[in-house]
């Protein structure tokens, strides 16, 4: 169930979305449409396509329209950082922001990528007291904030991956620990990992027939999940390694759904979603 205050729930905000050209293929937009509607909470929600040099007047226009918030999407979830007056505690310890909330004429950053995730997790029956291992690919905002929550859950071995060791290092100096290892140093390998991870925006084979073939390389053991941050790719090679492997495969969309159900209690203080009604906004958007 949901609770939010009378005078919140009638009052009209205005939210934006703000990425590259994925902007306009982002379900962020459809998926809080779909929760404010559930939640009965009255805003308007609209995807802006931000150019990299128009990051900081982006900013200035959201202030300007008087938007309430925004969230911020891939690739600028660390570069927005520079443009805001002020970051929760969980945006500094993990280095990235999904989220902007406007305190009077300022923007304030935020991370409910972190909650989502670990939020997704539990809703997918997997218990942290049973993972003693994960494995994450990517050195982004998403990466940043798996790693984070993996850490704070008390993941005792944690390798992050990516194509240059010194992003993954930054990551895992930044999120809490970890061991940072080279992408191409995995091929061949048997990889104890009890969750694997994809942080990066590639999961269709065409966009990295490199990648796709060292995942047919790996040979997972004792994994319970693998998890895409991305979804709605056709010919997913994260999908295919876990039916592969007879592994459980949670997409991105589950992660989005219960983020944004932390996002929206900092736009409505006190608003409160049940997974029951995350799980109805996300299936709303699910490719049949």
């Amino acid at each position: 169930m949901y609770t939010v205050s009378s005078a919140s729930k009638d009052s009209t905000k205005v939210f934006g979305f703000l990425s590259d050209k994925r902007a306009f293929v982002s379900k962020a937009p459809a998926v809080y449409r779909a929760l404010m509607d559930l939640a009965g909470v009255r805003g308007s929600y609209t995807a802006f396509m931000v150019e990299p040099e128009d990051l900081e007047t982006a900013i200035q226009g959201l202030r300007a329209l008087n938007i309430t918030g925004a969230n911020i999407g891939v690739p600028y979830q660390v570069q927005i950082i520079p443009h805001l007056f002020a970051l929760s505690e969980g945006a500094k310890i993990i280095g990235a922001v999904n989220t902007v909330v406007r305190h009077g004429r300022y923007y304030k950053g935020y991370n409910t990528n972190a909650l989502g995730f670990m939020d997704a997790l539990g809703a997918a029956g997997i218990k942290a007291a049973t993972c003693k291992s994960a494995l994450v690919v990517g050195t982004g905002g998403a990466a940043r904030a798996a790693v984070f929550v993996l850490n704070w859950l008390g993941m005792p071995s944690l390798v992050v991956t990516g194509r240059q060791l010194a992003q993954a290092q930054k990551v895992v100096a930044h999120a809490g620990g970890g061991k940072p290892s080279l992408l191409t140093s995995l091929a061949n390998q048997t990889i104890a990992a009890n969750i694997v991870v994809n942080a990066t925006s590639v999961s269709d084979a065409d966009e990295a027939p490199d990648l796709a073939t060292l995942l047919r390389c790996i040979d997972l053991r004792d994994c319970q999940m693998v998890v895409d941050f991305n979804y709605d790719v056709p010919s997913n090679i994260w999908r295919e390694l876990a039916e592969r492997q007879g592994i459980q495969f949670m997409d991105g969309l589950s992660i989005l759904g219960h983020q944004a159900k932390h996002t929206l209690a900092l736009f409505w203080p006190g608003l409160k979603i049940s997974p029951a009604t995350v799980a109805d906004a996300v299936n709303r958007n699910r490719k049949k």
